[in-house]
């Protein structure tokens, strides 16, 4: 047997699994966006208010029927995702929320979600992080239990980039052109019943 035709058998093996990944990025995706729609719901006032201030917020027209649509179309979508019903259609309101996302909240702050000053992205907000961290963590070690707060892990400054919201906005455009996935979403049921 060939090359090619060993990788031809790997490639129909694969064919058959197709929708394991899928169902990986509506599964990653689920949860985040059905948080960030929670998030809303349960500070809907602040939100709101957030949304609709130019001068300290996003300065938005009709701020609680955005905060509403946004966080309806994050808690629901989610749901629509964990199933996969629906998952082209829901794909898209959640793109436009992520776009929004980054664009109107995170756009100022660069690429970077966390601070990294060793990073080839960072811009001179992440820079003078640093120092920021460095003081904050002499201040701990000298006034705090530093081993036990940093037993769960080191600390970050957030610095509140565009990276979770493109990378959620490229997961989700490849489940607009993919779909819900094959075996792994009621899409594909649907459409099977549906060839019948």
């Amino acid at each position: 047997m060939h090359l090619a035709q060993y990788y031809q058998q790997f490639l129909n093996f694969l064919k058959q699994l197709e929708g394991v990944a899928p169902l990986a990025l509506r599964l990653y995706l689920a949860p985040v966006m059905m948080q960030a729609g929670y998030n809303k719901l349960s500070h809907f006032q602040d939100t709101a208010a957030w949304f609709g201030n130019p001068q300290w917020g996003l300065g938005l027209p009709m701020p609680e029927v955005m905060v509403a649509l946004a966080a309806g179309t994050e808690f629901f979508g989610g749901l629509l995702l964990i199933v996969g019903l629906a998952t082209r259609l829901i794909s898209i309101p959640l793109m436009v929320t992520m776009l929004v996302a980054a664009f109107a909240v995170h756009w100022p702050n660069g690429w970077l979600a966390i601070a990294d000053s060793s990073s080839w992205l960072a811009n001179e907000q992440v820079l003078a992080s640093a120092e920021k961290l460095d003081r904050a963590k002499s201040i701990l070690q000298e006034h705090g239990n530093y081993d036990w707060l940093t037993s769960s892990g080191n600390f970050v400054v957030l610095n509140n980039g565009i990276e979770f919201a493109i990378t959620y906005f490229v997961m989700l455009l490849a489940l607009l052109f993919m779909g819900g996935g094959r075996y792994t979403s009621v899409d594909y049921w649907i459409a099977k019943k549906n060839q019948h």
